[in-house]
Order: C-alpha cells, then structure tokens, then sequence
C-alpha cells in the first residue's frame, strides 16, 4: 500500500533542498577538479576505490548492491574501464551467470595518485567549511540516516 501523500514544512523543505544542493555542488566540483587531475571520472574513482577497499576484487552483482547502481550501469562502467586497462573480468567458478571484477596494475596506480588529490580537493571544499564538533554531528545525522534506511528499504 502506498504511504499517504505528505507535504514538507517550511523548515524540512530548506533543510532538504540545502542538503540536495551543497551535494549536488560538492559532487560536481570534486568530480571536475579529479577528473582534471587524475583523468578518472567520479565513476571510475567510487568503482576503484570500492574495489580496493575490498581486496581488489569483488563480484558484479556485490559491487552494484555497494554503489547502489543499477546492475546494467555497472556493466557498462566496467565495460569502459576494461578498454582502458584499469579492470579486468574473471568468471565466477561457483556460478557461470557472475563475474568477478578485478582491479588491474593500472586501475591501482591510478587510484593510488587519485586518493590523495581527491582527499586534498575533499579537505578544502568540505571539511574547512566546517568545525570538528560540526563535523561530528555530521558524521552522527549521516550515520543515523543511514540506519533508518537499512531498517526501511524500497
């Protein structure tokens, strides 16, 4: 049954729309200031980094699940990071439908000297903004956020 119609108070609606937009703007600016740097676009930056925090190696259907894309959009990124040497796919012994995606000499190099420039680019749009309590109560809405959607999914 669908949840019935509800409206945003006027502070909800500023709280929400302030938050869309500092994403939005922070996203964009860190997505062209690390692409111009590293040449890795913020997609092949997340896929990377998501999968050399994981070992390296992780299969298609897992990586989709952990960037909340759709299965098709992880296809096609994978896809166009094959061509350019910084992943590479290995079929799944257990189960000939999954792939494992697996991080290349290349796709390592590349995030080793993008991490460091994203974290600069990070620390001067986001976290000077801000105090280190700030920054603390960030962190715990972010977290709390995030655990009310676990508990309440699609």
């Amino acid at each position: 049954m669908d949840a019935p119609l509800r409206r945003l108070t006027p502070e909800q609606s500023s709280a929400w729309y302030s938050f869309i937009r500092m994403q939005e703007k922070l996203l964009g600016r860190l997505t062209r200031r690390v692409q111009a740097d590293s040449g890795l676009s913020a997609s092949d930056y997340i896929v990377l980094a998501k999968l050399t925090e994981s070992g390296g190696r992780m299969r298609s259907m897992d990586l989709a699940k952990l960037v909340e894309w759709e299965k098709s959009r992880v296809s096609h990124q994978v896809r166009r990071m094959t061509n350019r040497g910084l992943v590479t796919k290995e079929e799944c012994a257990d189960d000939g439908r999954g792939a494992f995606i697996v991080v290349t000499g290349a796709g390592y190099r590349a995030i080793e000297e993008a991490a460091p420039i994203h974290a600069g680019h990070v620390h001067r749009l986001f976290v000077e903004a801000l105090t280190p309590e700030e920054l603390a109560t960030l962190a715990r809405l972010s977290q709390r956020v995030l655990a009310h959607m676990e508990t309440h999914p699609d």
